[in-house]
């Protein structure tokens, strides 16, 4: 077994004693189950609508609008998991005595590093991915509508929750449990405020608050990837019922092309190496 697997071991076995996992899965079901309420009361005021009045789709509008609502809860809740598994994985446990033991010969600090995001980037996509299909079933089973993407938004939805991951095992080289913890969640608040922005701006044909939106989405790109699964469930989806979509909160989500892949992979390799060499300077 590899220096990364026994790492990524250790730290899931330290959640799982932590009982992490059953705090998430039961506010995961809470979250299911208000969600599946949600879309119930929303279909029953659907079907009195009627069918296509006006030119729009009823289900469409408010299965895609509803979906758009429950990925923002998704990637809320994996944005939480990714915090709470990499907190003090590296400044929180040294001060506690508890990393010490794990970072000698052979075992490098970049191993550790790599076992560490190996561990809660993996359980925090799966969850991601999962809930995302959860939620995707349970719009199902109430409204007549399929997103006209599946796999595609699902994996930019893990993704998004890979970086946030990445993002809060470098601020645990550098800051204490408490101070990363909030540096995390205020850049996720400050990455879904520039998305709305440029809803606003669409709205209003404001060029400052679009461009505002797209270069904070550059620099925080776990939005520009949640942002595009937003438009990759509705990527066939045009004429009044695109228009009726994009008035929604959740509906007016810009794609970010094919050059977001590889900045993606260079933003990543960036934090690794901005990590790896504080905590090498690190004395421990």
């Amino acid at each position: 077994m590899s220096g990364v697997q026994i790492v990524a071991g250790f730290a899931l076995r330290e959640s799982v004693r932590r009982r992490v996992f059953v705090v998430v899965a039961l506010l995961t079901v809470a979250f299911l189950g208000l969600y599946g309420l949600g879309v119930w009361r929303v279909s029953r005021e659907v079907t009195e609508f009627g069918d296509f009045e006006s030119g729009v789709d009823p289900d469409t509008v408010a299965g895609a609008t509803l979906l758009g609502l429950s990925m923002f809860a998704t990637l809320f809740l994996g944005a939480i998991l990714a915090v709470f598994l990499t907190l003090n994985a590296v400044r929180g446990d040294a001060e506690r005595g508890l990393l010490q033991p794990l970072v000698v010969r052979p075992l490098s600090r970049a191993t550790f590093l790599l076992g560490r995001y190996a561990a809660a980037a993996g359980v925090c996509m799966a969850y991601t991915v999962l809930v995302f299909l959860a939620s995707v079933v349970i719009t199902n089973l109430f409204i007549d509508w399929w997103p006209d993407r599946l796999l595609v938004p699902a994996f930019q939805m893990a993704i998004a929750v890979a970086i946030l991951a990445a993002l809060a095992l470098g601020g645990s080289v550098l800051l204490s449990s408490t101070a990363n913890g909030i540096a995390i969640f205020m850049l996720f608040g400050a990455g879904l405020t520039a998305g709305l922005l440029g809803q606003i701006g669409e709205a209003l044909s404001s060029d400052t608050l679009q461009d505002v939106s797209q270069i904070t989405s550059w620099i925080l790109p776990f939005e520009a990837h949640y942002q595009n699964a937003l438009s990759e469930i509705t990527a066939d989806t045009f004429g009044f019922n695109r228009y009726a979509i994009n008035l929604g909160p959740f509906g007016g989500a810009q794609a970010f092309g094919a050059l977001l892949w590889p900045y993606t992979a260079l933003y990543l390799g960036a934090i690794a190496f901005v990590a790896l060499w504080a905590f090498r300077r690190r004395d421990l």
